[in-house]
């Protein structure tokens, strides 16, 4: 009986040992002047950094990850109100009394429960955390639902540029390669959505990379879009290095 109960404790061990691997998220590491910025990839539109003791969730959402079992937030920075980036209760896995969560007005109105927040409209500069933290219109030109109205109407979602030290990182958001990526400047790291028909296909991606030319670039959100196409599109811009990690969905 002794030794049925061993065999039966390693097993359930090795079966906890693989849930737990399979939670094994990708991470990058990104030098600051003020120490390392650690990008944990999460799925779709999900990303985590961490940077100085904080904790920064970006559009935490429970179908992307397991948030029971990730880090509580400092910081929450929510991009829309649309579900697979607004999830309250992904929020509540990680929210601590002291968080500071940024979100849009629509955000708000689409979550009457959602409180305590940081509004930012398309442009707002503001300082959180002791992060600042640039709104970046994110929203459709081309791509509309079949009433004619844009999956993203301007003025509705934020990108989000926050400036870890000495580095800028852009999480654009659900966004098409719209005109304000020309004033963008100096980005180290760039999120770009890859989705069609909701944000961009792969020649609209390079294109706003070209615009801005970040030093490394992450195509996510990319649901069933090859990632590789932006790696062939934008081989001859040696200034742009293109990441690929598991942010399909």
């Amino acid at each position: 009986m002794k030794r049925k109960m061993i065999y039966l404790f390693v097993a359930l061990l090795i079966a906890g040992m693989t849930v737990d691997q399979s939670l094994a998220y990708e991470k990058d590491t990104i030098k600051t002047f003020k120490g390392p910025l650690i990008i944990t990839f999460i799925k779709h539109g999900s990303l985590m950094f961490e940077y100085n003791e904080q904790t920064i969730h970006i559009d935490p959402v429970v179908r992307m990850g397991d948030y029971n079992k990730m880090p509580d937030a400092d910081l929450i920075l929510i991009t829309h109100h649309h579900g697979d980036h607004l999830d309250l209760n992904a929020i509540e896995e990680v929210r601590k009394p002291n968080t500071r969560i940024v979100a849009t007005k629509m955000c708000i109105k689409n979550s009457e429960e959602l409180s305590d927040v940081v509004i930012m409209d398309n442009g707002d500069v503001k300082s959180v955390t002791g992060l600042e933290i640039h709104a970046v219109p994110a929203y459709n030109i081309k791509n509309k639902r079949d009433n004619g109205e844009p999956y993203h109407k301007k003025g509705e979602g934020n990108g989000y540029v926050i400036r870890f030290g000495n580095k800028k990182i852009y999480v654009a958001g659900d966004t098409e390669n719209v005109p304000e990526m020309k004033r963008l400047g100096n980005i180290e790291v760039a999120f770009l959505p890859m989705n069609l028909p909701y944000t961009m296909s792969p020649e609209m991606a390079a294109d706003a990379a070209k615009m801005f030319k970040p030093k490394i670039l992450y195509p996510y959100h990319f649901g069933q879009t090859d990632p590789s196409r932006l790696v062939d599109l934008l081989a001859d811009e040696e200034a742009i290095e293109v990441r690929i990690r598991d942010m399909g969905f």
